[in-house]
């Protein structure tokens, strides 16, 4: 059997998931509409036979929907052109490259292109309309829920109909049954099909009037508003909003900062450039509220030029609630990072730890004083450092800084 040029089968299934018939195709590409059809099915389509048959028409530019409480994103259109166009350069990009990129994992992309992809001659191609048409007119998958297991659906009503609520009757079996996790479910399971009207559902398998000590037959509707902030003064001020140049540490000015506390509301405030990992430190008096922190953060970067204040990196503790009127004061933004990941200020967790050298934990800084403070940062921005070739913070900034006095 002859196999026709790929560029061809790959118009046909363009056009076909556009809305096109397979009449209308066939005359504008000249191929058969018996080819259409295989060339359909052996892409994972339905086609439908016909003087103007071809695939269900659908809306190319919908975003496949996904549960709320997932934590990833579904591919759109675009992510998959994107997926198309780096697999087919001449050096394609690695799965890990367009994964980043697309800001999703690399299992995603691989799963992609194994799910979606159209078998040709001994290859496989990805073709990207192909690929959102079949994502957007696949059914959901579904499997049986845990109580279609007979034995199991008996205890359960057995157990309710004993008047036990449904985590007495979840941890009973457990406690029963330890070693054989096919008897156990959990009490969510039995909520959900105590609720929901329908297949599976328990209500009319029940010889108590109540299955519940509530009385309810549904669950209360939550509220449809977003979730109140706890912390409203992270929005818009997330390190997705960050300006891409202080990722890389090609430009200077961006600084990363944190607390280094210590018993009675001691602590200190620190400071590190992310190009030259220069230093600054200062010492709270005996206070840790947000505005304490703030009249700090301000003394310390007073003596900098404004091109060397560019943004703040923190972590997302309340310290910096009144973060507004350090950046009207200094005019440097500040970004907060995501919860628990401190690699997102690696620099300035590096001199934290170099800091609990000098004083370790349980150090009370109330008893420290401002001298020793200024010598400590001294010795630390004279270090030679790896990561600078052996050079010091000192001797990197200093020429990025002319005409300024840098603190001792």
């Amino acid at each position: 059997m002859n196999i026709l040029p790929w560029d061809e089968r790959e118009r046909v299934l363009v056009a076909l998931t556009r809305g096109m018939s397979a009449l209308e195709v066939s005359r504008a590409l000249g191929v058969a509409r018996t080819t259409l059809s295989r060339w359909a099915i052996l892409a994972g389509m339905t086609f439908t036979l016909g003087h103007h048959g071809g695939v269900a028409a659908v809306d190319m530019d919908r975003v496949v929907t996904v549960h709320s409480g997932r934590a990833y994103r579904r591919l759109t259109l675009a992510d998959r052109s994107y997926i198309q166009a780096a697999r087919s350069l001449p050096e394609p990009l690695s799965m890990r490259r367009i994964a980043s990129e697309l800001g999703v994992s690399a299992s995603t992309v691989s799963r992609e292109l194994s799910q979606h992809g159209v078998e040709y001659a001994t290859q496989r191609r990805y073709v990207a309309e192909v690929a959102h048409y079949r994502a957007l007119t696949a059914r959901p998958r579904t499997r049986p829920g845990r109580l279609a297991d007979p034995w199991l659906r008996v205890a359960v009503v057995a157990g309710l109909n004993a008047k036990h609520s449904p985590q007495q009757v979840a941890e009973r079996l457990r406690l029963k049954y330890p070693n054989h996790p096919e008897r156990h479910v959990s009490h969510e399971t039995i909520y959900q099909a105590l609720y929901v009207q329908g297949k599976g559902a328990l209500r009319h398998e029940l010889t108590v009037e109540k299955a519940l000590r509530s009385g309810r037959t549904g669950r209360i509707p939550q509220s449809k508003l977003p979730r109140r902030s706890s912390r409203p003064w992270l929005e818009g001020a997330r390190l997705t909003d960050r300006p891409a140049e202080a990722a890389d540490r090609a430009v200077p000015g961006h600084w990363e900062g944190d607390l280094v506390v210590g018993p009675d509301n001691s602590g200190l405030v620190t400071l590190v450039e992310r190009r030259t990992r220069y230093a600054l430190i200062g010492r709270l008096p005996g206070k840790r509220d947000s505005t304490t922190v703030i009249d700090v953060l301000q003394d310390l970067v007073k003596g900098l030029p404004a091109s060397m204040r560019k943004t703040l990196t923190w972590d997302q503790g309340s310290e910096m609630a009144q973060h507004a009127e350090f950046t009207i004061a200094s005019d440097c933004p500040v970004f907060f990072c995501d919860p628990h990941s401190p690699w997102q200020r690696g620099s300035n967790e590096n001199l934290n730890g170099l800091i609990r050298d000098f004083y370790p934990k349980g150090s009370n800084f109330n008893h420290v004083s401002d001298v020793d403070i200024e010598e400590m940062q001294q010795l630390l921005n004279d270090r030679p450092r790896k990561t600078l070739g052996y050079y010091t913070p000192r001797e990197k900034l200093g020429p990025l800084i002319t005409g300024v006095a840098l603190a001792s």
